[in-house]
């Protein structure tokens, strides 16, 4: 019986590569390489073969992206650490589909068409990303695209295209590397295999390469035509473990307080506090709330904080309430609850989880998309998990907009790859909307993002302060924030077209060749 093993491991060394493309190793050029391996490991396998070199590609990929998840089940949801492991290990199992349809895809495709890898590649990788964050709750984490964060040149595209197209751009190149070899590989077992479509494929690659980088060269180059915004972002440190416990709601009050008054020092245009910062339910007849609305008023200076609040049909929502003029302004329900974190799917069969959901809480999701607004602009408000969702995100800004505000409380990953991530994605989003980013968290990282994706600012993990910076609003409003994932609808439509070439030549069924 034939071995495979070698196969295998290559598959697995590029998923562990793709590790640390991401944060906060930022490794970023290995991504353009790393599914080099991969996609030459799996070119002639059998099916049944091909599709377990994939998963195991996934498992490395996604577990070492996506460990972190284990730390709130186990720290915060009262889960023992080996269940909350194996928690994670199904998720990545889950996620470890997707590449392993990749896997089954390309391989046809490479043995039974003339289709380069170049041709098949990009287009079934972003149709698998895109299904992916929205399949069943969605969970667009580890997207291909988000290793580019601090490679702004390659992201600018992203304004046109969402992430997506930067996962493409990556793909191709992989791509590309990986048909010099396969070229070899199938003149060498069909000596008359034609190569127009190779010689095809390469031209457009050379365009689109061409394309983007004189795009982002172009982006980078244009300033924003707005105000300045001074921005003061709290982020008070809050262990998780005091955060709702009543014993200490004054000391956590007061820590922001305290903050607050050195902020404003610094003669900020907005502070914004983190996501559900207020250590008790937001209640205008509570005297603490009364004060902090006395503090708002007399400086002058709007405060977003983040808050629970109880809405008029007794519901529980998680808010980010602009207090101005010693009054609630704006009010924003979060819309896209956090699995697990926010409500727990499929209770019926994920019982055990039960506990994890008491102690964080279950919520109601809001509906509007409408903005918040101060005199220096219009804004967005996203809450926490909601930024990874480029699709969520824009719907703010289809309209206009000038700026977002993004406020999270990612303690519960502790001091995880997980934090440094969240923040990463947030640069996308910057880009896909052309809006700069004022974003506060409760344990960091908290930090300002330019309408380019620039970092401005941005805090340690786990340090208590306060971060000031000058932003400018952004008025423009980009294709993707108008028309969405048209890019990614194409790629969905292509791979549907590739998938039916070649049908009846196919040489090898999925069960064929054993385990």
């Amino acid at each position: 019986m034939r071995s495979y093993s070698s196969r295998y491991l290559f598959s697995a060394i590029s998923g562990l590569a793709l590790v640390f493309a991401f944060a906060p190793f930022d490794v970023y050029p290995l991504a353009w390489v790393a599914l080099v391996p991969f996609f030459l490991a799996i070119k002639d396998l059998p099916m049944r073969q091909s599709f377990k070199a994939g998963f195991m590609m996934g498992m490395f990929y996604f577990f070492g992206t996506t460990y972190w998840i284990y730390h709130s089940m186990h720290e915060f949801g009262g889960i023992p650490l080996v269940p909350s492991l194996l928690i994670v290990i199904l998720l990545a199992c889950y996620l470890s589909l997707y590449t392993a349809v990749f896997a089954v895809i390309f391989n046809a495709k490479i043995k039974n068409t003339r289709l380069p890898a170049l041709m098949a590649a990009p287009v079934v990788w972003v149709t698998l990303e895109y299904i992916r964050s929205y399949a069943l709750t969605g969970f667009p984490w580890s997207t291909l695209g988000y290793t580019q964060w601090n490679f702004l040149p390659a992201i600018q595209i992203a304004d046109i295209t969402g992430v997506y197209g930067v996962s493409f751009l990556v793909v191709a190149v992989n791509a590309a590397i990986a048909d010099f070899f396969i070229i070899r590989w199938r003149t060498r077992e069909m000596p008359l295999f034609p190569l127009s479509y190779n010689i095809a494929a390469y031209s457009g690659f050379v365009f689109l390469m061409a394309f983007t980088f004189l795009y982002g060269h172009m982006r980078l180059g244009q300033q924003p035509q707005g105000r300045k915004i001074r921005a003061s972002v709290v982020q008070g440190d809050i262990d998780q473990g005091h955060k709702w416990d009543a014993k200490y709601e004054d000391q956590v009050f007061k820590t922001y307080k305290d903050l607050t008054y050195g902020a404003l020092f610094q003669a900020p245009n907005i502070v914004v506090w983190p996501e559900s910062s207020l250590p008790f339910p937001f209640d205008e007849r509570d005297p603490r709330v009364k004060e902090l609305e006395s503090v708002e008023q007399a400086s002058s200076t709007p405060f977003l904080i983040g808050a629970i609040r109880q809405k008029q049909d007794g519901k529980y929502a998680n808010s980010a309430i602009l207090l101005d003029a010693g009054k609630p302004a704006f009010l924003y329900d979060k819309i896209h609850m956090v699995p697990f974190g926010e409500y727990v799917p499929l209770k019926r069969v994920l019982f055990f989880v039960n506990k994890m959901t008491d102690a964080i809480g279950d919520y109601e999701p809001g509906k509007d998309f409408s903005l918040g607004s101060i005199k220096q602009g219009e804004f967005g408000t996203l809450i926490c998990y909601e930024i990874v969702f480029p699709g969520l995100v824009r719907k703010f800004f289809k309209d206009g907009g000038d700026f977002l505000v993004t406020i999270t409380n990612d303690a519960w990953f502790g001091r995880s790859t997980g934090p440094y991530q969240h923040f990463s994605m947030a640069v996308l989003r910057a880009v896909e909307n052309r809006k700069p980013i004022i974003r506060a968290a409760n344990t960091g990282v908290s930090g300002f993002i330019s309408s380019s994706g620039a970092v401005i600012k941005r805090t340690s993990l786990f340090e208590r302060g306060t971060l000031t910076a000058d932003i400018v609003t952004d008025h423009r409003k980009t294709f993707y924030s108008r028309f969405g994932d048209l890019f990614s609808y194409v790629c969905i439509l292509s791979t549907l077209f590739i998938t039916l070439l070649g049908r009846e030549e196919k040489e090898k069924k999925f069960f064929q060749g054993g385990f």
